[in-house]
């Protein structure tokens, strides 16, 4: 990125402060432990962390390059998970019908 004086952080330092802290939270352990069956990988919060506090330090380029590498990397890896539902272009047909609430299935 051009114009190092113009550049800002994606995010507040403290806002990776609080990721790293909230990452290695127990709870947030537990939950990561019982969806993904491993421990979440907090390293790299406080490694953003390091690197943003450094750019304001002293506007370090590589710190700044750190900082975008990451986040591009972590918009890569949620755009590699496909949705859940498909989307619709348009509702059903029959929208506009009750629904069968009184049958028996």
């Amino acid at each position: 990125m051009a114009g190092g004086e113009t550049w800002r952080p994606p995010r507040l330092c403290e806002d990776y402060w609080w990721e790293w802290k909230h990452c290695r939270g127990l709870r947030h352990a537990f939950h990561h432990y019982y969806a993904h069956g491993e421990l979440p990988a907090c390293g790299r919060w406080r490694d953003d962390y390091e690197a943003c506090r450094a750019w304001e330090r002293g506007r370090a380029a590589a710190a700044q390059e750190a900082l975008c590498k990451s986040e591009r990397a972590r918009v890569m890896e949620k755009q590699k998970y496909a949705p859940v539902w498909t989307l619709r272009k348009s509702p059903p047909p029959e929208w506009y019908l009750p629904l069968d609430q009184d049958k028996p299935n």
